[in-house]
């Protein structure tokens, strides 16, 4: 995958293969109609939840939008390289250069009924001011850095070593507020992005 990957154009692409109008899609999503034009029209980057509501309307992950070609491994180990990038494409500095936030996972979550993750929040990195919630479980464990996690009303800054771990259900943020990246280690059940 380059780094030229056009979300908009992407997101266009696969509205017109479910046939479906803006309006049609943003329904089908529960989101408003404007967002999915400027998104289309790379006016506006989505959100992690944002994207992921999006691709909800259309019953798809993260990696299918992002690797659509992709090929399931079927062995048991993985090199770096071989992980699969869900989110770096979306979230870059104003001189399009910087990631804010990449996820990457390993394998092919659908097959195994699981998504373990390898997360990486530059400062100032946040999963939206809308809450995720979603059908499954997470936890994870902080390996550098620190992230504050909001799960319903309950909100920590977690530092390395500190772990996590509830229903996906509630509705719950990923933000790094401190000035130095942090990286975490997750897994969801059943496969979230």
């Amino acid at each position: 995958m380059t780094d030229e990957f056009d979300v908009g154009a992407r997101l266009k692409a696969l509205r017109h293969q479910y046939g479906l109008s803006q309006r049609q899609l943003a329904e089908h999503a529960s989101v408003p109609h404007g967002q999915i034009s400027m998104i289309e029209t790379n006016k506006s980057s989505p959100s992690v939840a944002s994207l992921r509501k999006i691709l909800g309307g259309f019953g798809i992950s993260m990696s299918e939008f992002f690797e659509p070609d992709a090929t399931a491994s079927q062995h048991p180990f993985f090199t770096p390289s071989e992980l699969r990038d869900l989110t770096s494409h979306l979230y870059k500095d104003s001189k399009s250069t910087e990631h804010v936030i990449t996820i990457k996972q390993i394998g092919d979550a659908k097959l195994h009924g699981l998504q373990i993750l390898q997360e990486r929040y530059e400062p100032g990195a946040d999963t939206g001011a809308s809450m995720i919630e979603h059908e499954a479980s997470e936890g994870g464990i902080v390996i550098s850095g620190e992230i504050e996690i909001t799960v319903g009303n309950d909100i920590r800054v977690l530092k390395a070593g500190d772990a996590f771990l509830f229903n996906s259900r509630e509705p719950h943020r990923f933000r790094n507020i401190s000035d130095r990246a942090c990286e975490v280690i997750s897994a969801c059940t059943p496969p979230y992005l």
